[in-house]
């Protein structure tokens, strides 16, 4: 079977759009599939091309048994509406154009960036080839959400585009049990969406001894230490950490941030302005790096802004802490919050809520039978998301729109 893959993340970068589809790809690979991706050259998130890479019109690699074509596309950083829409119409161009001359069975395009799946849908029609809409965002709700764009007729177009692409799609892979439920609302048949969520690789992420050289190296030694990894965005909400962070009393506590994303720069201006000797703010390390700083994390925080939509996600990293044995502290509500409890991974409190917040971590430090469970919860969770068998799944998904 030979299948086309579109999304604009793709490893070298490490986000978790680009994790998941490699990790899927890969595995597809394994079970006899050819897998071609469609991908920019790396920048994410800073907007800057990968050391090795140059964006030009095209170049081809081969990933673990991936045929990965890169595409020129406009770069730019993480931050911005209307450069981060440019950025995606022009990768959704050059993959359209691109998917042309391919040969598939098959075409998978991947959100948030609805440009993508546009681009998918339109390359179907154009090849006479199924395709499969893989949703890992309700957007254009999120764009609302966040407060990138207000309502207006061109959020109502892409609104408009967006149950068209349902619509012509085979089926609508969707990563949480909320996007189906939302999409249904929509007019879609429950039958044509299939739930694939997120998980771990567990070949990756295990179990480590905190890594003594790296604490070491931040001056963390004999902390408590309470980490954030990912993007720094305008749905994570992390001045709120930041405030939380200086309100706390318990100074054997600290605070690790590691990432980049649209808000880091405003972040480190309040972090300076507030003088918060108990945070640490880094920047992002390549993949193979992060479970060096998952594993001196005593607790992983998640967190989000409040917002409705946001019941609807289940945030990739939950998976990858699970994995290693970390208690997580949640600032989630929804279906992630219902994760979290039925396996005791961790403890919930309620978005930007200070007192709540320092409340739930002070149990996490404190009560150590608490943070046992935790610990062992989080294993079990993981294994019951364990991306092979996840792919597996989706495999059978695909098998079925391509017959």
């Amino acid at each position: 079977m030979k299948i086309l893959f579109l999304t604009d993340n793709f490893p070298p970068e490490v986000n978790a759009p680009a994790t998941r589809t490699y990790e899927h790809c890969r595995e597809w690979v394994k079970m006899g599939a050819e897998v071609t991706v469609i991908t920019c050259f790396p920048n994410f998130p800073e907007g800057k091309i990968y050391a090795g890479y140059k964006n030009k019109w095209k170049a081809v690699e081969w990933i673990d048994g991936i045929k990965v074509i890169r595409v020129w596309s406009y770069i730019t950083a993480n931050e911005g509406f209307v450069k981060r829409t440019l950025d995606y119409i022009s990768y959704a161009i050059r993959a359209f154009m691109a998917g042309l001359f391919i040969k598939t069975d098959l075409i998978i395009a991947t959100s948030p960036q609805f440009f993508t799946a546009l681009s998918g849908r339109n390359l179907a029609f154009w090849k006479r080839t199924p395709w499969i809409m893989e949703v890992r965002d309700l957007w254009p709700e999120s764009i609302k959400t966040v407060g990138a764009m207000k309502d207006n007729w061109i959020l109502r177009h892409f609104e408009w585009q967006e149950r068209r692409c349902y619509k012509k799609a085979a089926k609508i892979v969707v990563v949480t049990d909320a996007f189906k439920k939302a999409i249904e609302t929509k007019g879609v048949d429950s039958e044509k969406i299939k739930v694939v969520k997120n998980g771990a690789n567990m070949d990756l992420y295990n179990p480590l001894p905190k890594d003594a050289e790296l604490l070491k190296e931040l001056q963390l030694e004999n902390k408590i230490v309470v980490g954030y990894i990912g993007t720094h965005g305008m749905a994570h909400k992390l001045d709120f950490i930041l405030n939380c962070a200086g309100k706390l009393e318990n100074k054997d506590i600290h605070f690790i941030l590691l990432g980049t994303g649209a808000e880091k720069k405003k972040l480190l201006e309040q972090h300076k302005e507030m003088k918060l000797s108990n945070v640490t703010m880094l920047n992002p390390v390549p993949k193979d790096q992060v479970k060096r700083y998952i594993s001196i994390l005593d607790i992983s925080l998640i967190n989000l802004k409040k917002s409705p939509l946001f019941h609807t996600v289940i945030p990739s990293k939950i998976f990858e802490n699970a994995a290693m044995e970390i208690p997580i502290l949640l600032g989630v509500e929804g279906e992630s919050k219902g994760m979290i409890e039925q396996y005791n991974a961790g403890v919930c409190f309620d978005p930007e809520n200070e007192k709540d917040f320092l409340e739930k971590l002070n149990a996490l430090v404190t009560d150590k039978a608490l943070y046992l469970q935790c610990k062992k919860g989080g294993a079990q969770l993981a294994k019951d998301y364990d991306r092979k068998v996840l792919s597996k799944k989706m495999y059978e998904i695909i098998k079925e729109v391509s017959r």
